[in-house]
């Protein structure tokens, strides 16, 4: 496995210089953040961040994330467009040597969560999901915000994006992602890179809107739409771990043992009511997810990929990104290296 970090670029508080000193993280996770939604990445935006990274002593090998344009999701006549700009970003990223690309498949809504500063009982501060307040709110509503939700949208452009998607089914996501991949896919073989879908978060339906890719049924068709080991999932346990229902350890055995668990997001997360939930520390006695089993489970399997430590807590004062400080995660990828080598 290969021990990788989140992050965001220049203005991320977390330096590469710090993230350097974590000294089993060899890879840096990022993207390129201010390139609008659908455009093909200029080639020398990404040598350039190929450059930072390589100069901090890191391997820029790992990309999260490439996003998918809504009217690819939509099955738009834009798509095609929309398409081939993803799959020219996808060539200059294996000319630069990027051997892995995170995408999400998520309707208008990446993750999702109540509140950024929930309060655990030991001081800290972590990501939640409370139901019942996501149940009370309307992303119609001009005075309604909620942590995760797209900014880059006016108001009018949000309410017409759900109203297309209020016409479409499941059944219609899934057609447009077997679309969308088809075309992919091949160029990602021709490149090198192994495309590696992340669940949705949580895994199931919110606002409304169709989710997808939730559990180990849906992992199962998702991969058999194109069959093929560029064809991968970001396995992310804290996503799917959210649904008691999902074994993730015996899902870990099974899609690394496939070959097609390419990236391993470990984020430890603690159910507390029926589709309530909160982030917790690494530690396998912090939350609902055995961390010690899912790392055995993959190593066992024979996974060869990228891991990285998820979501962390605001620990020790750090005023950070929510989810992305420095502390509690450097403390979960040397909890994790420590699994890893004991496994």
């Amino acid at each position: 496995m290969k021990m990788s970090f989140r992050w965001y670029g220049a203005s991320d508080p977390v330096t590469l210089s710090h993230i350097r000193q974590i000294s089993y993280v060899k890879s840096i996770v990022t993207a390129i953040y201010d390139e609008p939604v659908g455009n093909a990445w200029p080639m020398d935006k990404i040598l350039k961040l190929k450059e930072t990274v390589e100069q901090a002593g890191l391997a820029f090998d790992v990309i999260e994330s490439v996003p998918v344009h809504e009217d690819i999701k939509l099955g738009l006549p834009t798509r095609d467009q929309y398409i081939e700009n993803y799959i020219t970003t996808i060539r200059r990223l294996g000319e630069a040597g990027v051997r892995c690309v995170c995408y999400n498949f998520m309707p208008v809504f990446d993750w999702t969560r109540s509140v950024l500063d929930y309060k655990n009982a030991d001081g800290s501060t972590s990501l939640a999901y409370d139901p019942k307040i996501i149940e009370a709110a309307d992303p119609n509503r001009d005075d309604m915000t909620l942590p995760g939700w797209d900014a880059s949208y006016k108001r009018e452009e949000l309410k017409a994006l759900l109203a297309m998607y209020a016409e479409k089914t499941e059944e219609d996501l899934w057609e447009n992602l077997a679309y969308f991949l088809q075309k992919v896919i091949p160029e990602c073989e021709k490149s090198g890179i192994q495309m590696a879908i992340h669940p949705d978060d949580p895994p199931w339906s919110v606002f409304g809107l169709p989710r997808i890719i939730r559990d180990e049924a849906s992992l199962d068709r998702f991969l058999s739409l194109v069959d093929s080991p560029a064809n991968g999932l970001t396995f992310c346990i804290g996503s799917l771990g959210v649904n008691p229902e999902n074994d993730i350890v015996k899902m870990t055995a099974k899609y690394s043992r496939m070959g097609r668990l390419h990236f391993l997001h470990m984020r430890n997360v603690k159910v507390t009511g029926e589709q309530a939930f909160c982030e917790s520390g690494h530690l396998t006695e912090n939350g609902s997810l055995d961390m010690a089993a899912i790392i055995r489970a993959a190593k066992d399997n024979g996974f060869c990929g990228f891991i990285r430590p998820d979501h962390g807590r605001n620990i020790w004062g750090e005023d950070g990104r929510p989810g992305y400080g420095l502390y509690d995660r450097a403390l979960g990828a040397a909890y994790l290296t420590g699994l890893w080598e004991n496994a």
